[in-house]
C-alpha cells in the first residue's frame, strides 16, 4: 500500500469518493497546484521509467509478485545501478555517497 499519493489536478483524481477512499486507507494525498503541471514532472518521469523498464519487459503472477519485483526494481536497479541526469549521471548511491564525503554534510548545523 502506498503511503503517499501524488497527482495532477485531473477529476479522475480530485474526486470526492476517490480522495475519501485514499484518505480511509491512511494515503497522504500530494497535488500539483493548479496550472503547475511541471510540480509532477519528477514522479511522472519515475512511473514513465517504472513502466518502460520493468512492468513493459515482466510478466507477474499476481499483484504481491507485481510489488515485489517493482520494490527489487526500485531498490536494486533504479537507486543502486541506474544513472540519473538530474544527478550530473551519477546513481543516486553514487550522488550521495559523494555528497556524504564532499563535506556537504559538515556544512549543517544540528540544533
Amino acid at each position: 500500500m502506498p503511503t503517499v499519493h501524488h497527482s495532477d489536478q485531473g477529476v479522475q483524481y480530485a474526486a470526492t469518493a476517490y480522495v475519501e477512499r485514499l484518505q480511509k486507507l491512511g494515503v497522504q494525498l500530494s497535488m500539483a497546484a493548479i496550472g503547475e503541471p511541471r510540480e509532477n514532472g519528477y514522479a511522472e518521469r519515475l512511473m514513465r521509467t517504472i513502466k518502460e523498464e520493468e512492468v513493459d519487459l515482466s510478466e507477474y503472477h499476481d499483484f504481491a509478485d507485481a510489488q515485489q519485483q517493482m520494490t527489487r526494481f526500485l531498490d536494486d536497479v533504479y537507486n543502486v545501478k541506474r544513472i540519473h541526469s538530474a544527478l550530473d549521471y551519477l546513481t543516486p548511491s553514487e550522488f550521495e555517497e559523494q555528497w556524504r564525503t564532499s563535506g556537504a554534510s559538515s556544512t549543517m548545523t544540528v540544533t
